[in-house]
């Protein structure tokens, strides 16, 4: 079965605005993929509220919304072994400047959503250092001075950033299960 898509950027948009939340929808990717990484294991109706813990009054996410299907596609292609794992970030027509930012946003809202989950104290060198690298770019004052490189840079990065999470869930979450399966 294929991985289920991401909803669009602009309708995750929509939907923190309606709720009043104060958070961007790459920070809040980023947060919940952080937080599944992790192994975070809170149900499809309760995750907002476990990454967004600094938020008062956060309800359940309501099923079939653009939060709704950001989970599951979230969930569906960090499990797929197609590694079709996607970021959400602003589209491809938008400035290059707003979708770098929103990969450094992306960034930091993995780190949180990955802190908040109960990661394994014990994680491989690779995983280690792909966390290691997600904070340095999550820690990166970008500057666009080339559009045509940094267009290919935030390709790039981009490609890095998801591999990297892929690995983390990886060696956080499938490696574990998998080794419960064999016991």
């Amino acid at each position: 079965m294929p991985a289920q898509t991401l909803p669009t950027y602009r309708a995750v948009d929509a939907e923190i605005r309606q709720l009043r939340l104060a958070i961007t929808p790459a920070e809040l990717h980023g947060s919940l993929s952080g937080y599944l990484c992790a192994g975070g294991s809170h149900g499809r109706a309760s995750w907002l509220g476990s990454i967004l813990a600094d938020e008062d009054g956060v309800s359940g996410v309501i099923e079939d919304s653009a939060l709704d299907a950001a989970y599951s596609a979230s969930l569906l292609q960090l499990d797929s072994p197609d590694f079709d794992f996607e970021l959400l970030l602003p589209s491809d027509d938008e400035a290059v400047a707003e979708r770098g930012e929103a990969l450094v946003e992306w960034c930091r809202g993995f780190l949180s959503g990955f802190g908040m989950a109960s990661a394994p104290a014990k994680m491989s060198e690779d995983a280690s250092e792909a966390l290691s690298d997600i904070a340095r770019i999550a820690a990166s004052d970008i500057s666009y001075e080339d559009p045509e490189a940094d267009e290919q840079a935030l390709e790039e990065v981009s490609e890095f950033v998801r591999v990297a999470a892929l690995l983390l869930h990886s060696d956080c979450v499938l490696g574990p299960r998998h080794r419960r399966s064999l016991n």
